[in-house]
């Protein structure tokens, strides 16, 4: 695997070693492969990892294929996939409702991660998980396209520097725009359930605006700043206003009224900062 970089207008001067170690998060072991193999190249020339970068700069790494694991899965239906967004490090698409992000053992199908991995292996590409959404949930996912960008884009994501605006439909009139601050944990008689738990929980904090309300149900928007397992969910059926359509904690009448509609990230290479729509949403 070869990857060419050309470094951004703000990137920083510094040396190979502290890019490699602080910045795109490669692991140890496989920075020592690099450095002993000599397959670091500067600007078309073998380089040293002592050796400063600064903007504009191209890197050229080149890794070899036991310097990282890859589980296969069983290849869907490339049909499947509406991209959003795609570049030869990293793709957003559009998940459907009803469908899981990605499997949980080896042979399962039926999952997006399983289709993509058939459209990425038309272009000799693999896909890698870097978050999901729900079964019932629909709209905006990223995947890496590379080992290499994976870990960045773990980092950006814990960094809050990647984050979703979600959009949802509930039960009844939301008066008011309001943030939810109540922990979340497991629900001990229901093994898919979360539960708000003050004592146990995790933290968990979701910010809502309301979009449209009348007496029968409200049109909101959801943005998180912790990503437990159903948040959204759950701290709206604590304030008395269940998503419309949730099998789990509301009525299951119809689809589950929640999709993620806007993705906002900050590009790990270029830096660039983007905005991804998938529309047109819920309403």
């Amino acid at each position: 695997m070869k990857f060419e970089i050309t470094l951004p207008k703000n990137q920083p001067t510094i040396t190979i070693r502290e890019l490699l170690e602080k910045e795109w998060l490669v692991p140890r072991k496989v920075r020592h492969f690099l450095r002993i193999r000599k397959n670091v190249w500067l600007n078309g020339q073998p380089a040293m990892f002592h050796q400063e970068v600064t903007a504009g700069d191209t890197l050229l790494l080149q890794f070899e294929d036991e310097d990282y694991q890859y589980q296969e899965v069983v290849f869907g239906d490339s049909e499947n996939i509406a991209v959003l967004y795609e570049d030869e490090h990293l793709i957003i698409v559009d998940k459907p409702a009803g469908i899981k992000t990605h499997p949980n053992q080896p042979q399962e199908t039926g999952t997006l991660f399983n289709d993509l991995a058939a459209y990425l292996h038309q272009k000799q590409q693999r896909p890698y998980v870097v978050h999901r959404l729900d079964k019932e949930t629909s709209g905006v996912v990223l995947f890496a396209k590379n080992p290499l960008v994976l870990p960045i884009l773990g980092r950006l994501l814990e960094q809050k520097k990647i984050y979703r605006r979600y959009q949802a439909i509930v039960a009844g009139k939301l008066t008011r725009d309001l943030t939810i601050n109540k922990k979340i944990g497991r629900d001990r008689h229901d093994r898919r359930k979360r539960i708000i738990d003050e004592r146990h929980g995790q933290i968990a904090v979701t910010h809502i605006t309301v979009h449209h309300a009348d007496p029968k149900q409200s049109e909101i928007f959801c943005v998180l700043d912790t990503g437990r397992t159903h948040q959204i969910r759950v701290h709206l059926k604590s304030i008395g206003h269940p998503i419309i359509g949730d099998p789990l904690y509301g009525k299951p009448t119809g689809r589950l009224q929640l999709h993620a509609y806007q993705m906002f990230l900050v590009h790990p290479f270029t830096k660039e900062k983007m905005e991804i729509t998938a529309g047109p949403g819920l309403w």
